[in-house]
């Protein structure tokens, strides 16, 4: 049965710890038993093939969805809760103003009424969407409804960020908005944990990479080592470009997939 904790390690001071973690749907393992630690610092970039369950660990992780088998360690070492938020690549945006959308979040999140207006007036001022504040969000351009996603998620002020492909749909000068974006939170001390196809985004972005194969966590190296000298074959092989269709894990084992930066 899946296990949820609400206290992560405090003496190596992991955010978030996933033990051995799978998830099975009708007979198939769509993770198997993946290992990852995430400490506060730094750029943990997620790639791989399509159908390697990126995605899914990354939902797994922020407490989306519950693993079938393994174990999920969350939160500070007083067991209160973490402070997270998720950005996706199609923003959930409601039917109300960019302004309104950040003022209902900052409402679930508890923050006083007298104060909300200000914190959403601050978050899409450094989001560059003062001029927009009034439009309705889901009229906005792609580019624009995901930077919103990200003044919404800046707004709470996360401990951690996930971010799932969130400019795969954008052209080059709305992908680099975002990237500015992340680079924004990152500056700010906010651990960033991100999913992308785009081998040049995780090059500009990624501090360290963890690579996954067919559910498997099968690499993970920091990431000028991985772009220049990947541990495995089956990464060698994807950032030459082939097609990846079965692997498992690599004959010494599952290379750095267990390791925490």
């Amino acid at each position: 049965m899946p296990m949820t904790s609400r206290s992560a390690n405090p003496v190596n001071g992991v955010l978030v710890e996933l033990n051995e973690v799978s998830f099975i749907r009708s007979g198939t393992a769509y993770l198997d038993g993946a290992s990852l630690a995430l400490r506060p610092d730094g750029r943990t970039i997620i790639v791989g093939p399509n159908g390697s369950g990126k995605s899914l660990l990354m939902r797994i992780a922020h407490g989306l969805l519950k693993p079938t088998h393994g174990r999920v360690d969350t939160g500070r070492p007083d067991g209160s809760p973490l402070r997270q938020a998720m950005v996706f690549q199609r923003p959930v945006l409601l039917r109300r103003s960019a302004q309104a959308n950040v003022i209902h979040a900052l409402a679930l999140a508890g923050i006083p009424r007298r104060s909300r207006r200000e914190h959403a007036d601050h978050a899409l001022a450094s989001f560059g969407l003062s001029r927009v504040a009034h439009r309705p969000a889901r009229i906005l351009s792609g580019g624009e409804q995901q930077r919103l996603a990200l003044a919404r998620a800046w707004a709470l002020e996360p401990e951690i960020l996930f971010l799932d492909e969130p400019s795969s749909a954008l052209d080059p000068a709305a992908t680099k908005a975002v990237e500015d974006g992340v680079n924004t939170f990152h500056a700010r001390g906010t651990k960033i944990v991100m999913v992308t196809h785009d081998l040049g985004q995780a090059r500009r972005l990624a501090d360290d990479v963890v690579f996954m194969c067919c559910g498997q966590i099968i690499e993970r190296t920091p990431a000028s080592r991985f772009f220049s000298t990947p541990v495995t074959a089956a990464a060698a092989g994807f950032l030459r470009g082939e097609l990846i269709l079965d692997t498992g894990p690599p004959a010494s084992g599952r290379g750095d997939g267990g390791a925490s930066f």
